[in-house]
């Protein structure tokens, strides 16, 4: 397998008898001597075992014979230099094959063996064979590895030991041996070839670059060793590690034919933690590939993600990038310990979601949450201004004090992307988070767009399960996922994790099931849809406390509670999240259609409710409010009605309320089922002149009776002499105690029936 032939490269240098002005006694670099009319060396024209060849006298301490044409070394090749040698007469020298070694601009390369195995001449007359072999790769048989800087050599022999002896040299021979270390015969292409040494200190990365460059749909090979990288590697080629890469934190290794984590964690020692970390460093760079599958895999982690940190590069992400398909399993380490951070800080609803003249903030991170007086719930550090001693806030507070005392509690998560400023269309797909109540799960980025979870498992988060601590929750979507609490065998009243939060809008929450949480979450901003899930927080109590399940935190939130499954906690409409929580002529509680979902609750304390307004500030009121098509059930005892108002803060004014409607909904074991527009059929048995006729509760939230639709006798209206009376009555509306009451007013007193339709809003 000659390249002279296959590749019209040449290698074999001139013939003594082309003249001897094409030998060197130097390096046979242009410009150095020649043994052209030397006195030491003569052309012999026919020798009995060499035919044409150079006599030479060894006359220096090295005497050097090299070629003045320039062979060329190209990466993975391996060129074998022999020459025949006898000793003719004098001192017996020592021979070894020996060259120079060029690089570009015709530089020196230094630094690199230049010399073969060195054989004596022990008598006369014998003819002895020489030989070397030199290359780019330090490969088992190679003498003389030259690496990626050199590009050709001038080759030749040396003569060394004593002076004075005459030795005869046939014609040099040089040849391609490359086929003697499989290159061509496999189909892959080793590292070491190209000049990579597994020393764990050599810079490889030229060398893997080569490597990948000539394997031209081959599998590139690294064998055994440490291979050191000290810049950016991308293999356009797929890979096969039996030794393992070490590299500097920021240096990328991008695996683009075989992108998928079992491939890195060959390529980095087994070490599962850095792999993970090298693989997603490398999906937000080029590799050709959207997502990274863990292949199944289960990843031991002892410390947190830090997602950002990892990536090191980039601080915003806008394309579609996507992990799938494995296990986190959380190992106890003092790394997941939670942050606490006490501290005082000034606060003033003007900059309702700033936090200034904040003590001891430089121990105080993003992400962290926020607790005291007045906060509400799950309000989150977004950004820490060390200098100004300020913090944003994820969202304003409804009563805190002007300055006042603060906890900061830093949660751990898994993936931690807080560090970017903003990441759009992030995917985690079939992935289960088991946090073993050591961790939390996900803790998204400050600001961004369409950060998707889906088909994952959330397993025993120590503290939450998914948080933003801003709006990189914006349209975010979390599809067909187990959320299963660490605080399962507790009473609901007394758990403290939280699956997730929201404080951005558009957010789908699909087909999820959440276990045993204090909540499924806290939701601000507005446009959310929930669709298919089903979340539970009961316990084992009798006569139980139950909490809310879902907390919407703006009074109108323009969403949907569609189709689920709401057991054991209510949905709780707030206004928690507002720094001037009375009423301002904004939009009030409402704006939420809640319809054709599953209610049930069991073991609890009559006063329970599923639908619970709690207005933080006065003046508020219902305002576009849907509750249709559901079912309701309590079971192991009755509940005395579905819907309240927690009037710890405030209640409603139900003068106000607008376009409220509650119909079509079944009840069982409730006491008092609730109807807007309601219905009443009232007799009234003895005459009199106004009909008092009461809702019985029944108008939900304990509303008025503000309106009526429409009534009809159905039966004839008789006086006192039982005589009809045709006579239309009118209306007297609000009437009563708690102005529940529609009188009807009659001229004459009367008596009959009446079916009266009474509504609790007005239209507009």
């Amino acid at each position: 397998m000659n390249k002279a032939i296959t590749e019209g490269l040449l290698l074999m240098p001139p013939a003594f008898s082309n003249g001897l002005d094409q030998w060197s006694s130097q390096d046979g670099t242009v410009g150095s001597d020649t043994y052209d009319g030397a006195v030491n060396a003569a052309f012999v024209a026919a020798d009995q075992d060499f035919g044409g060849c150079l006599e030479l006298l060894k006359s220096e301490t090295t005497q050097k014979l090299r070629a003045m044409v320039q062979t060329p070394l190209h990466p993975g090749c391996y060129l074998q230099i022999k020459a025949r040698v006898k000793a003719i007469s004098g001192n017996l020298p020592n021979v070894e094959i020996a060259g120079w070694a060029g690089g570009a601009g015709d530089v020196h390369v230094l630094g690199v063996v230049e010399a073969g195995p060195s054989v004596a001449l022990t008598s006369y007359g014998e003819v002895v064979e020489v030989s070397a072999i030199v290359g780019t790769g330090a490969r088992n048989g190679v003498d003389m590895p030259w690496g990626q800087d050199a590009l050709y050599g001038h080759f030749g022999l040396n003569l060394t030991g004593a002076n004075g002896g005459v030795v005869r040299i046939d014609d040099i021979q040089i040849a391609d041996v490359t086929n003697v270390f499989l290159r061509d015969m496999m189909d892959w292409v080793d590292v070491r070839d190209y000049g990579a040494i597994g020393d764990g200190v050599t810079d490889n990365s030229a060398a893997f670059n080569a490597a990948d460059a000539a394997a031209n749909g081959r599998q590139v090979l690294v064998p055994d060793g440490v291979y050191a990288l000290a810049s950016n590697v991308t293999f356009e080629s797929p890979v096969r590690f039996q030794g393992q890469v070490t590299a500097p934190k920021e240096v990328r290794l991008s695996l683009t034919k075989n992108f998928d984590f079992g491939s890195y964690v060959d390529a980095f020692g087994g070490d599962e933690v850095l792999a993970l970390e090298k693989a997603i460093q490398a999906l937000f760079n080029f590799t050709d590939h959207e997502s990274l599958d863990l292949q199944g895999r289960r990843i031991e982690l002892t410390r947190p993600i830090d997602v950002q940190d990892v990536v090191n590069n980039i601080s915003t992400y806008a394309i579609r990038r996507v992990i799938r398909n494995g296990q986190f399993n959380v190992l106890a380490d003092p790394a997941w310990d939670t942050d606490v951070v006490t501290s005082t800080a000034s606060y003033s609803a003007s900059t309702s979601t700033e936090l200034t003249n904040v003590a001891n903030i430089a121990n105080i991170q993003p992400g962290s949450l926020v607790e005291g007086n007045g906060v509400g719930r799950e309000v989150y550090v977004k950004s820490v201004n060390v200098g100004a001693q300020t913090l944003t806030l994820s969202q304003p507070l409804f009563g805190a004090a002007s300055n006042q005392s603060y906890t900061f509690s830093r949660f751990k998560y898994v993936l931690d992307f807080s560090g970017f400023s903003g990441l759009d269309k992030f995917v985690l797909d079939d992935i289960e988070f088991q946090c073993n109540g050591i961790s939390s799960g996900i803790l998204l980025a400050p600001e961004g767009l369409i950060f998707h979870v889906r088909d994952c498992f959330i397993t025993k988060p120590k503290d939450r399960g998914i948080t933003s601590h801003g709006r990189g929750c914006q349209g975010m979507l979390v599809d067909r996922c187990q959320f299963i609490s660490n605080e399962q065998p507790m009473r609901a009243q007394d758990r403290t994790t939280v699956a997730m939060n929201v404080n951005a809008n558009d957010t789908k929450m699909r087909d999820n099931r959440v276990m045993l949480f204090a909540a499924f979450g806290v939701w601000a901003g507005t446009g959310h849809l929930f669709s298919g899930n089903h979340w539970f927080h009961g316990d084992g109590e009798t006569d139980g406390v139950r909490r809310a399940g879902v907390i919407f935190t703006t009074p109108n939130p323009k969403s949907t509670v569609v189709g689920n499954y709401i057991d054991n906690n209510f949905i709780e409409m707030t206004n928690e999240h507002d720094a001037t929580p009375d009423w301002n002529n904004q939009y009030s509680f409402g704006g939420i259609t809640i319809t054709g979902n599953i209610f049930t609750v069991n073991d609890v304390a009559p006063w329970f409710s599923w639908i619970v307004v709690k207005p933080y500030g006065s003046g508020h009121y219902l305002h576009g409010f849907n509750l249709s098509g559901n079912v309701f059930r309590a079971l192991n005892g009755n509940i005395e009605r579905i819907e309240r108002v927690d009037e710890t803060y405030a209640g409603l004014d139900m003068s106000k309320s607008r376009n409220v409607v509650v119909q079509g909904n079944a009840f069982n074991s409730v006491d008092t089922p609730i109807f807007n527009p309601l219905m009443v059929r009232h007799t009234e048995a003895a005459n009199a002149t106004t009909w008092e006729i009461p809702a019985d509760g029944k108008l939900p939230f304990g509303g008025r009776a503000r309106r009526v639709e429409g009534f009809v006798m159905d039966q004839q209206v008789l006086r006192g002499s039982n005589t009809a009376h045709y006579e239309f009555p009118y209306v007297s509306l609000q009437q009563g105690a708690d102005q529940s009451e529609a009188h009807l007013k009659w001229s004459q007193a009367c008596r009959g029936r009446v079916q009266i339709t009474l509504r609790m809003d007005n239209a507009t």
